[in-house]
């Protein structure tokens, strides 16, 4: 607190020199002054009248030397006048300002922190406590997020807020109270269907049974969304269903950018998976096609061929390592992809083929729709989703089973 003081009372120091020290080198100008030099500035111009006049003949040498010594001591009686006229010199207004200023500001900087401030915010945590006033900071909070969603309970917001919050100080009870409540709300957000089911999760200590059904209506609602897709593959891990754990973590691997931490992870967590689901099979890791459903074989029939380019003008914005994704979109239905291919844009100009077995999920598939379109999309982030900077480029609408689609990447996503 003593270091506050200090460093508001050198805030001070610094704002009243910046105001005073301005103030008390100004100098105000004398009026008197002024006044001698604007008769002076006439007398020229009235001299140089008349010795105009004596040069072009309009006046006579006498008559331009009477009118000369009259102007002069018109001149010489004003100036007297004003010297017995003033006024003694009063005491310089802007250093009085300045003294005024010096005073006050520090006075009401003070006064007006004790009346609107927090004098205690900068006490330390010791005086609480110890750690303990961190908690007691967040237990009002909490106790604040409490009365508001009390005086509205239809706040949403304020209830995922306070949900959240309680799963931080572990009351998963009261969190999973308040995510069931909002689900009732809501019902078609894959996010808070997951994160119900994580708050249930830590109150069970497992993903089974009531959790597990959660994480599968977030994947029913959204299926390729991230946090439910690594809540399934754990789920998944939890009753030895490695072939499904590895199925839901490589679809999550798909959509993470290969230098990060989240694909480290994932990319140990399948192997991990791998090795357990060897020693169930006879010292030998399952095929992809045993994890992958039959349901999503190909037939060929629905196949989308073509070919991807990018535009002249936008060659230079992008690098050789960056993300191209090249998904089918239904173009009436859900904007998530049908199927989808990931290439970089060194690959660039690329040929690409689009079928069922690249489907994210059984019922999002090319065939159960009757117009796609072809979406291309060049990511700096190696993700997914679009972000400004990104390239992107579509086909119009095609039928399933479409050859030789171009499509040219040749607008960036604002």
């Amino acid at each position: 607190m003593t270091t506050f003081w200090i460093i508001c009372a050198l805030l001070l120091v610094v704002a009243v020199l910046f105001v005073a020290v301005p103030l008390w080198r100004g100098t105000s100008r004398n009026n008197a002054v002024v006044r001698d030099a604007a008769n002076l500035e006439i007398y020229r111009d009235q001299i140089a009248e008349m010795d105009a006049d004596l040069r072009n003949g309009l006046l006579t040498p006498e008559l331009h030397e009477q009118g000369t010594r009259e102007l002069q001591s018109r001149l010489l009686d004003e100036v007297q006048q004003a010297a017995l006229h003033t006024a003694p010199v009063a005491r310089h207004p802007l250093k009085v300002l300045t003294i005024a200023i010096a005073v006050l500001l520090p006075l009401a900087s003070v006064g007006l922190y004790y009346k609107i401030g927090n004098l205690e915010a900068f006490e330390p945590l010791a005086a609480h406590g110890g750690a303990s006033g961190a908690a007691m900071s967040m237990e009002d909070l909490i106790q604040a997020m409490e009365a508001k969603v009390a005086k509205n309970p239809d706040d949403a917001e304020t209830q995922l807020q306070l949900a959240r919050a309680y799963v931080e100080l572990g009351r998963y009870t009261e969190a999973i109270k308040l995510y069931d409540k909002l689900t009732k709300v809501v019902s078609n957000e894959a996010w808070l269907w997951a994160d119900y089911a994580d708050a249930l999760a830590m109150a069970n200590r497992s993903l089974q049974g009531e959790p597990d059904k959660l994480i599968k209506r977030a994947l029913a609602i959204e299926p390729a969304h991230p946090k439910s897709l690594w809540l399934a593959g754990t789920a998944a891990m939890e009753r030895a269903d490695y072939a499904l754990a590895i199925k839901h973590w490589q679809k999550l691997r798909a959509l993470v950018p290969n230098d990060s931490e989240e694909a480290k992870m994932l990319d140990g967590g399948i192997q991990e998976a791998r090795q357990l689901a060897s020693h169930l099979k006879g010292g030998k890791a399952p095929k992809l096609e045993a994890i992958n459903p039959p349901a999503q074989a190909s037939s060929g029939k629905e196949r989308i061929s073509g070919k991807v380019v990018l535009s002249d003008a936008l060659k230079n914005k992008f690098g050789p390592d960056d993300t191209v994704f090249v998904l089918a979109r239904a173009v009436d239905g859900p904007k998530m992809p049908l199927a989808i291919l990931r290439k970089q844009v060194r690959d660039l100009p690329l040929t690409f083929e689009l079928d069922d077995s690249s489907a994210m999920s059984p019922e999002m598939r090319i065939s159960n729709f009757g117009q796609v379109m072809v979406v291309v999309r060049i990511s700096k982030s190696g993700e997914a989703m679009p972000k400004p900077g990104d390239g992107q480029g579509m086909s119009s609408a095609i039928k399933p089973g479409s050859k030789n689609v171009t499509v040219t990447v040749d607008q960036l996503v604002k």
